[in-house]
């Protein structure tokens, strides 16, 4: 299977076997409970889907309890497919757990980025700014947004004050330091996109 569900707990810090330091986020990735199998002759490809955190049911739809009722799951806060390689098997009602990254050197996390409101074009963008001093007046301003004759309008695409984060994101080539199947826990060295508690998407990343 290609990935799990997972929830981001926080960043510590885990000594290797020459006592040097490295900086990990840990994971709680799973136990994910499949909820449905999609097959090629039924809906025209492979892949599975699965659930993870436990939701009240009546949060939840009726069509949407009858789902997992087939499946003999419990209801699921979030739901996500996840493409099935060739000649792998799995049923209704299994759980999927962080085994599958035991033998995985190398992961992709992404997830929604902290939200930071509305922001000026220094934050969000690392504009330098006008003069500070000598009568600047456009301190931390965007300055000009176009032309006055031609084109005569505001380019679309120009980088400007607005929203800042609560954007998806994607962190490449995470080292998989430790595997805790026990605890359900992933360690990866380094950050990944979201807050605490924050859901994220972990999948085998194509390097090797």
């Amino acid at each position: 299977m290609e990935g799990l569900i997972g929830k981001k707990i926080g960043m510590t810090q885990v000594f290797d076997d020459q006592g040097r330091r490295i900086p990990v986020t840990v994971i709680e990735v799973g136990p994910c409970p499949v909820v449905q199998v999609k097959t090629t002759e039924t809906d025209g490809y492979n892949a599975v889907q699965l659930g993870f955190e436990e939701q009240k049911p009546h949060r939840m739809t009726k069509s949407m309890l009858k789902h997992f009722e087939k499946a003999t799951v419990k209801p699921c806060r979030i739901t996500r497919e996840f493409p099935l390689a060739e000649g792998e098997e799995v049923k209704a009602g299994e759980n999927v757990t962080v085994g599958i990254f035991d033998d995985v050197k190398y992961v992709d996390v992404s997830g929604i980025s902290k939200g930071r409101g509305f922001s000026g074009v220094i934050r969000r963008y690392r504009f330098a700014g006008g003069q500070q001093t000598h009568g600047g007046h456009s301190k931390r301003r965007v300055g000009s947004i176009g032309a006055c004759e031609f084109p005569g309008e505001v380019q679309k695409g120009k980088k400007m004050p607005g929203h800042m984060g609560s954007v998806n994101r994607k962190a490449r080539n995470l080292t998989v330091v430790q595997v805790r199947g026990e605890d359900n826990l992933l360690l990866v060295r380094g950050s990944i996109p979201g807050p605490k508690n924050g859901v994220v998407i972990i999948k085998k990343a194509l390097k090797k």
